[in-house]
């Protein structure tokens, strides 16, 4: 009887060390992935790795929980979960499934494989961290697990169950504090044994990134907010921290903005500075510039700050091969539209040239930049004329208007009714091709509200192109085609706002 508890001893020593082996076996591989220069052949050893560790983790989840076993397991589960949220880059509702099932098997070594709290997952994780605790070599692993699952739960917004996570973690230190900044600053993963399996990113790493990912997240959310000091205070913590380059440009361009807005251009300013020399994404900090410096009256440096932002954006930029860990960027929200540094594509960049030296009386640089612009949307594509303009631009129509009447400002009268016969030709199938009833005027201009104001607003340019050039029959008659137009509709309320609004060019 003796001999044979000997022998399943010792066989389970060899198949924990040939577990062991192959943990550490892919983990290599996934880092030669990570060096390599060749993005098929990068791709596929990391996608190899990943098939490795899944089934591994097969094997490991097919024997009973047991704490000799249990730390390379949940290492297994660190490794796995951390190459595929990389790989899709982010994170899914299976990892969640992944991350609860190494809870679970925690509770398994103490006899409790059943156990469900009433409260959840959170409930599962205050009773896992219970045993742990009692189990020091299973710390290191358990930690590594936890942020993890801070990870997925930051990037869900589930910050209720992420602060009771980190304050659970942090025992007595900070128990009562409610300030995931704070809690993440305080939180201290055990260091890994020298001798431990080898992992793709430690927990104390990984803490690390999601104190610079929720710094950033609070400072931007702060920012839009206008709680100006405490976004400045977050983006600080975020800037001194784990922090990529590439998100380095973004946070500088933050506390840039930030600091505009409080009144600081100067500090500002050097922000911004050191987010060009950060790296080559240049349009957010580009984009402030030309906000900071309208705000200082300079024109001629806002006007080059956005000609540089027209051409960095048309550069096409290969994209950074990322490690094969969980980095900054992947704990980030999308790009919002609404955020300041959203810079938006090349055709709204230019849009905003060309309006910005309308404004500024800068009518031949408008004009040019117009056409440009106009040139640049109708190349190689079909383009629906449908209102309402769509944020943060004009609708195409309004577009033909706008440089029409900068054509007309430059004194290029003749270009101005070349970009008003194009107009025509692409909406005066909306109106009637002859007069008509009342009523039937009416019915037909309800299909297209803004039709009319937008045709109606191109033959009063027309007429003022006339008059430059010193056709004055021409522009008589364009003249009353505008009032006949408008005669014609009884706009509502929102309708005459867009008409007052063509009618301003």
């Amino acid at each position: 009887m003796a001999h044979k508890t000997l022998g399943s001893s010792a066989s389970h020593v060899s198949c924990l060390d040939l577990w062991r082996e192959k943990n550490d076996q892919l983990v290599r591989q996934a880092k030669v992935a990570e060096d390599s220069s060749l993005p098929l052949r990068r791709q596929q050893l990391a996608r190899d790795a990943l098939e490795g560790l899944r089934g591994l983790l097969c094997s490991l989840r097919g024997l009973p929980a047991t704490v000799s076993v249990l730390p390379l397991e949940l290492t297994v589960i660190c490794n796995f979960i951390t190459l595929r949220a990389n790989l899709a880059q982010g994170f899914t509702e299976d990892m969640a499934q992944d991350i609860q099932q190494g809870l679970e098997r925690v509770l398994e070594t103490q006899g409790q494989p059943e156990a469900r709290p009433e409260h959840g997952l959170r409930g599962l994780w205050d009773s896992a961290l219970r045993v742990s605790s009692l189990l020091p070599e299973l710390l290191p692993a358990f930690h590594h697990l936890a942020g993890l699952q801070a990870a997925l739960w930051l990037t869900t917004n589930r910050l209720g169950d992420l602060t009771l996570l980190l304050q659970t973690l942090t025992v007595s230190q900070s128990r009562a504090s409610e300030d995931v900044l704070l809690l993440l600053k305080t939180w201290r993963p055990p260091a890994e044994e020298s001798d431990a399996p080898l992992t793709l990113q430690d927990a104390r790493g990984l803490r690390d990134v999601l104190l610079t990912a929720f710094a950033y997240r609070q400072g931007l959310q702060e920012l839009i907010t206008g709680s100006l000091p405490k976004a400045l205070s977050s983006l600080h913590e975020a800037a001194s921290g784990l922090c990529p380059r590439s998100l380095l440009v973004q946070v500088y361009t933050a506390l840039g903005t930030c600091l505009r807005k409080m009144g600081s251009p100067q500090r500002a300013l050097l922000y911004l500075v050191a987010a060009l020399k950060e790296g080559s994404t240049w349009g957010p900090p580009l984009l402030e510039a030309s906000r900071l410096y309208q705000q200082l009256g300079n024109i001629a440096a806002e006007i080059e700050s956005l000609e540089l932002l027209v051409e960095a954006l048309s550069i096409t930029r290969i994209p950074e091969a990322h490690q094969l860990l969980i980095e900054v960027e992947l704990l980030l929200p999308r790009p919002d539209p609404a955020s300041p540094l959203h810079c938006g594509t090349q055709s709204q960049a230019k849009y905003l040239l060309a309006s910005r030296c309308l404004q500024t009386g800068r009518a031949a640089d408008a004009a040019e930049h117009y056409l440009d612009l106009l040139a640049l949307l109708l190349d190689g594509s079909e383009l629906k004329f449908s209102p309402p303009p769509c944020p943060p631009g004009p609708c195409m129509p309004e577009l033909f208007l706008e440089a029409a009447a900068a054509l007309i400002q430059a004194g290029r009268a003749q270009d101005a009714l070349t970009v008003c016969e194009e107009l025509l030709s692409r909406t005066s199938f909306l109106l009637p091709k002859r007069p008509r009833l009342w009523e039937d005027a009416r019915r037909r201009t309800k299909e297209s509200p803004h039709s009319s104001p937008w045709v109606s607003a191109t033959h009063l340019l027309q007429g003022q192109a006339w008059v430059q050039l010193g056709a004055q029959k021409e522009a008589i008659s364009e003249y009353s085609r505008c009032l006949e137009l408008l005669f014609r509709a009884t706009p509502k309320d929102e309708e005459q706002e867009v008409l007052r609004a063509c009618f301003q060019l």
